[in-house]
């Protein structure tokens, strides 16, 4: 499907610049565990802008799979709350925000558990 191929696209064009924010204008001005804490959002949203590519490309394959469908908005919704809340907790250093991050990775680990369901029933 080609919209998550877009999402994916933009995902990792996002990553790139958040990331380059993060080590050029963050540095110095918040800790270095916080800065850790951007580069793990960094990390996980441009593995994940690559996991929407590879959903969009296999959705080409398997147009028909809500499988696929479902893991990739899983997915675009894992990098939203799993990335952002990092992303949010580094700046504000609120630590209450840390309690949204693991709804992103769960919906991180259910969108990958349906694409390994989907390839197993499709190919």
């Amino acid at each position: 499907m080609k919209v998550f191929l877009i999402i994916g696209a933009i995902n990792a064009l996002l990553s790139v610049g958040i990331g380059a924010f993060g080590a050029h204008g963050l540095e110095g001005k918040i800790s270095a565990k916080y800065l850790d804490i951007w580069k793990t959002g960094v990390t996980y949203q441009m593995f994940h802008s690559t996991g929407l590519m590879v959903i969009g490309l296999l959705l080409g394959k398997f147009p028909e799979s809500s499988l696929l469908n479902w893991a990739g908005w899983l997915m675009f919704s894992g990098i939203i709350l799993f990335a952002g809340s990092l992303y949010i907790l580094a700046v504000t250093q609120i630590k209450v925000l840390g309690a949204i991050t693991p709804l992103g990775g769960v919906a991180f680990l259910t969108a990958w558990l349906l694409v390994v369901i989907a390839v197993w029933k499709w190919m």
